[in-house]
C-alpha cells in the first residue's frame, strides 16, 4: 500500500484494478495509520493515547469507496454485474458507501442525431426507480451490508431523468435525487427533465449516522448546488461524475468542500472514456483522495467526528451570510453575455427548465 503525505495527512492510495485478469486487492488498515502514528509519535506522548486516538478515529470513520471502473456501454445487464462485482469487492474492502459514476446503467452512452426517432430511441433507455435493475442493488446492499449510491436514466412523466438512488445498509432507499443542473448545452442532457430539489437524508452506518446529500457531475460547477445541500445540513456530499476532469475542475469541487464545510466525494469514470482523477476532500478542503485515471476502486476515509468539529468553529458555510442581500441569485435576468442556445440549437430558457 502506497501512502502520499498531503498537507499533513497520511492519505492511503487504495485500489483494485483488473490487470492481465488478475485482481489485486489492498486493503485500507487502520492498523497502518496507527503504525504511522506512532512512528511520528513525540517521546513525551504515551503509546497508550496515541492508540487510544488510533480507535476514536476508526470508530468515527465513514470510507466511501469511488468506483471508478467502465461501464459495457449501453448492455444495462452486464453494467449491473460489473457494478455488483465493484460492490462486492468495496465491501470487502470495509467501505461503507459505494459510488458509482454519473448514469452508469447506460454508462452515460450519448446520442449524436437531434432525429426525434434517436432521441426517443436513448429516453426509451431509461428504467424506474423500482424496476428490477436498482432493486438488484437494495438485495445486494443488504446482503453486502454497503450503502451504495446507483445512478441511472431515469423514466419519468416525459423526458427521462439523470438519476441516483442512495440505498443504505440494510437495503431501504433513502434518497433519490435528479440532477438539477443538466448540461442543456449538449444534445444529451436537454432530452432530459432536469430535477426540482437538493435533498438531504440521514444515512446509518456501522460507525455512527450522517446527513448526506448529492450532486451529479455539472451541478458541482454551480456553487448554488453544494450551497443548498449545506444549508438543508448535509455533512457529506456524493457526486457521480462523468466528464473529463480538467484540474480546475477538481479545484471546484474542492471549493465547494472548503467554502460550505461539508465533506465531498466524486466517483468519475477512467480512460478511455473519460480521464478518471476521481476525488474527495475533507470539510477544510483538505485533500484525502485523487485517482489516477485507471480503472479502480479508490478509498476516500472520512473522519466524522474531525468534520462535526471543523463544522461546529468555522466562519465558513452558514456562519456570517446575509441571505437578505442575494436576491438577484433567485432572478432570471441574465445580461445578453450569458444567453445561450441549449443542445437542441434552441434558446435556453430557465424558467422552462
Amino acid at each position: 500500500m502506497k501512502f502520499h503525505h498531503v498537507s499533513n495527512r497520511m492519505v492511503a492510495d487504495s485500489r483494485i484494478g483488473a490487470l492481465s485478469g488478475r485482481r489485486w486487492l489492498l486493503t485500507f488498515l487502520p492498523l497502518c495509520l496507527l503504525t504511522v502514528s506512532l512512528a511520528g509519535a513525540s517521546n513525551s506522548q504515551p503509546v497508550s493515547d496515541n492508540a487510544q486516538k488510533a480507535e476514536e478515529e476508526s470508530e468515527s470513520r465513514i470510507t466511501v469507496a469511488l468506483l471508478q471502473i467502465l461501464p459495457h456501454g449501453t448492455d444495462q445487464d452486464a453494467n449491473l454485474l460489473k457494478a455488483e462485482e465493484y460492490c462486492r469487492l468495496a465491501a470487502a474492502m470495509h467501505a461503507d458507501i459505494a459510488l458509482l459514476p454519473e448514469m452508469w446503467n447506460i454508462g452515460y452512452t450519448k446520442f449524436d442525431s437531434d432525429a426525434p426517432e434517436d432521441v426517443k430511441n436513448w429516453q426509451e433507455q431509461a428504467i424506474a426507480r423500482d424496476s428490477v435493475y436498482v432493486e438488484h442493488f437494495v438485495q445486494l446492499a443488504r446482503e453486502l451490508e454497503i450503502a451504495i449510491a446507483v445512478s441511472y436514466l431515469e423514466r419519468w412523466d416525459g423526458a427521462p431523468r439523470n438519476s441516483v438512488t442512495l440505498i443504505d445498509r440494510k437495503g431501504n432507499k433513502l434518497l433519490t435525487y435528479a440532477k438539477v443542473h443538466t448540461c442543456d448545452f449538449g444534445l444529451m442532457e436537454s432530452a432530459c427533465t432536469p430535477g426540482e430539489s437538493f435533498d438531504v437524508c440521514e444515512l446509518e452506518t456501522a460507525n455512527g449516522s450522517l446527513k448526506v446529500g448529492m450532486m451529479i457531475c455539472y451541478d458541482r460547477e454551480a456553487p448554488e448546488s453544494a450551497r443548498i445541500l449545506m444549508l438543508n445540513g448535509a455533512e457529506l456530499i456524493l457526486t457521480p461524475n462523468a466528464c473529463r476532469l480538467r484540474p480546475i475542475f477538481i479545484d471546484q469541487f474542492k471549493i465547494r468542500a472548503f467554502e460550505n464545510a461539508v465533506g465531498v466525494a466524486m466517483a468519475n469514470y477512467p480512460a478511455p472514456q473519460h480521464n478518471g482523477h476521481s476525488s474527495a476532500f475533507d470539510a477544510d478542503g483538505e485533500l484525502i483522495v485523487e485517482a489516477g485515471d485507471e480503472e479502480g476502486i479508490y478509498l476516500a476515509p472520512f473522519n466524522l467526528k474531525k468534520i462535526r468539529e471543523h463544522r461546529a468553529k468555522t466562519i465558513w458555510g452558514n456562519a456570517f451570510r446575509r441571505p437578505h442581500r442575494y436576491a438577484p441569485l433567485t432572478s432570471f435576468e441574465k445580461e445578453p453575455v450569458f444567453e445561450r442556445l441549449n443542445g437542441f440549437k434552441q434558446p435556453f430558457s430557465a424558467k422552462e427548465r
